[in-house]
C-alpha cells in the first residue's frame, strides 16, 4: 500500500509544479480542510473578518484595550446564557423564558440585598436556587408531562415577567452592595512587581494558551486513535498559531488596561467546564442523542426524560447567574431587564452552529455566536448606527447563519 501512494505523488503533481510541500500544495491543503470542516471553521473565520473590518472602519477603536474590556463586560450575560441554550437546542427544545427569569432573578437580589439587608453572598446562592427550581418546574413539565417547550417556556416568560413587575412594584431598585457589583464591574486587583501590565492577566493568559494547546493536541491524537477524521496537518498547525495569536492579543489588549474582568473568569471556568461535559461525560452524549435521533437514543437505554429535565434546570440556574451579573453591571434591578436576551441568546445558538434539528452545536460555538453579535453590536455603536438598521443586520446575519446551516446539510447530504 505504501508503494502504491509513494509511486503516484509524483504523477498526481501537474508538470512543472513538482514538490507537492510548494505553495501551491499547502494552499490547496488548507482549502480542502476548510471545505471538509466548514461547519467548525465557518463562524470563526466569519468573526475574524468582521473584527478586521470593524477595526478598519472605525479607525482602530474597536481593538483599544478599554473597548475590549466594555465588550466582554457588555456581553458577558448574553454569552452565559447562550452556553445554557445551546445545550437545550442540542437536546431538540427551546427556551423562551430567560430573559424574563434573568430580569426576576435580578429583582429578587435587589429585594434580598437592599430593602432586607441580606448578606450579597447569601442572596446570590438563594438567586441560584430559584433559578434552580424555576428551570425544574419547567423542564418536569416539559419532559414527564410533555407539553412543549415552546408552549411551557412562553408561558415562563409571561409569568416571570409579571412577577418581576410584583416584586418592583414597577421601579427601578438599587444600588447593589460593592461585593455584588465587583461581579458585572470588578477587575482582578493587581499583585507583583511594577510593570506596565496587569500580571495576573498576563500569567492567566499563558497558563490559557498552554491549556489550549495541550488540549487541541489531545483531541487530535485520541481522534487519530479512534481511525476519525482530523484535519490536514498544515491546516492543524495554521489553526493552533491562530489561536495563539487570538488569545496573546486579547490577553495583552486586556493587561495593558485594568486586567481581566471577574466576569471573564467565571465565563472561562463555564466554558471548560461545560466543554468537558459535552466532549467527554455520558450526559453530554445523551444530550447529542436525544436531539439527534430520539428513539434510537430510548431503544439504547438514555433516560430521555430525566436528561430533559437537567437539561432545564441547567438553564435556569444559568439563567439566574446571568441575571446576578447584568444587575450588578447596571447597579440596580428594573422591571424592563432583560428585554430579548432570549432571542440574543438563541441567535447567538444558531449563529454559533447550532442546528434547528438538534443533535449538533458545540459550546464554543455559542461563544463564537455570541461574539460576533457582540462585535456587531460594538462596532455599529462605535459608527453611530441607528437601533433600526442595527436590528435589520443582526436579523440578516442569522438569517445567513441559519441558511449556510441548511446548505451545508444539503451539500454534505448529497
Amino acid at each position: 500500500m505504501s508503494t502504491d501512494v509513494t509511486d503516484k505523488s509524483p504523477a498526481a503533481a501537474p508538470p512543472g509544479k513538482s514538490g507537492g510541500a510548494g505553495e501551491g500544495s499547502l494552499f490547496q491543503l488548507v482549502l480542502s480542510g476548510l471545505r471538509r470542516n466548514m461547519r467548525q471553521y465557518g463562524m470563526l473565520i466569519a468573526l475574524g473578518l468582521i473584527v478586521v473590518l470593524f477595526q478598519v472602519w472605525t479607525g482602530g477603536d474597536l481593538l483599544l484595550p478599554r473597548n475590549v474590556s466594555n465588550l466582554v463586560l457588555q456581553n458577558s450575560y448574553i454569552l452565559i446564557l447562550a452556553i445554557g441554550m445551546m445545550l437545550v437546542i442540542i437536546a431538540g427544545h427551546i427556551d423562551l423564558s430567560v430573559g424574563s427569569l434573568t430580569a426576576f432573578v435580578g429583582a429578587f437580589a435587589a429585594v434580598l440585598t437592599v430593602q432586607h439587608d441580606v448578606a450579597w453572598p447569601v442572596a446570590l446562592m438563594l438567586c441560584l436556587v430559584v433559578g434552580a427550581v424555576a428551570g425544574s418546574v419547567q423542564g418536569f413539565l416539559i419532559a414527564y408531562l410533555g407539553i412543549p417547550s415552546f408552549i411551557v417556556t412562553l408561558a415562563g416568560m409571561l409569568l416571570f415577567r409579571g412577577l418581576t413587575e410584583i416584586l418592583l412594584e414597577g421601579q427601578t431598585l438599587g444600588p447593589f452592595p460593592d461585593g455584588l457589583q465587583k461581579m458585572g464591574n470588578g477587575f482582578l486587583p493587581e499583585a507583583g512587581p511594577e510593570t506596565n501590565y496587569h500580571n495576573i492577566t498576563l500569567l492567566l493568559g499563558i497558563v490559557l494558551l498552554v491549556f489550549v494547546v495541550v488540549q487541541e493536541i489531545r483531541d487530535r491524537k485520541r481522534q487519530q486513535e479512534f481511525s476519525l477524521d482530523v484535519a490536514p496537518r498544515n491546516l492543524f498547525l495554521l489553526k493552533l498559531v491562530a489561536i495563539v495569536a487570538a488569545i496573546l492579543t486579547v490577553t495583552m489588549l486586556l493587561a495593558s488596561y485594568k486586567g481581566a474582568p471577574i466576569v471573564l473568569l467565571i465565563l472561562g471556568v463555564l466554558v471548560v467546564g461545560y466543554g468537558y461535559v459535552m466532549r467527554n461525560a455520558v450526559f453530554g452524549r445523551h444530550i447529542y442523542a436525544i436531539g439527534g435521533n430520539l428513539p434510537a437514543a430510548k431503544l439504547s437505554g438514555v433516560k430521555d426524560k430525566k436528561v430533559t429535565f437537567y437539561v432545564f434546570l441547567n438553564m435556569g440556574v444559568l439563567a439566574a447567574l446571568a441575571g446576578l451579573v447584568v444587575a450588578a453591571r447596571l447597579n440596580a434591578a428594573s422591571p424592563k431587564a432583560g428585554l430579548n436576551f432570549e432571542l440574543e441568546a438563541i441567535a447567538s445558538s444558531f449563529i454559533g452552529g447550532a442546528s434547528m434539528s438538534g443533535g449538533v452545536g458545540t459550546v464554543l460555538g455559542a461563544i463564537i455566536g455570541g461574539l460576533v453579535l457582540g462585535v456587531l453590536n460594538n462596532g455599529m455603536n462605535l459608527l453611530s448606527v441607528g437601533t433600526d438598521w442595527q436590528q435589520v443586520i443582526k436579523g440578516l446575519a442569522l438569517l445567513a447563519a441559519v441558511g449556510f446551516d441548511v446548505w451545508n446539510k444539503r451539500k454534505s447530504g448529497s
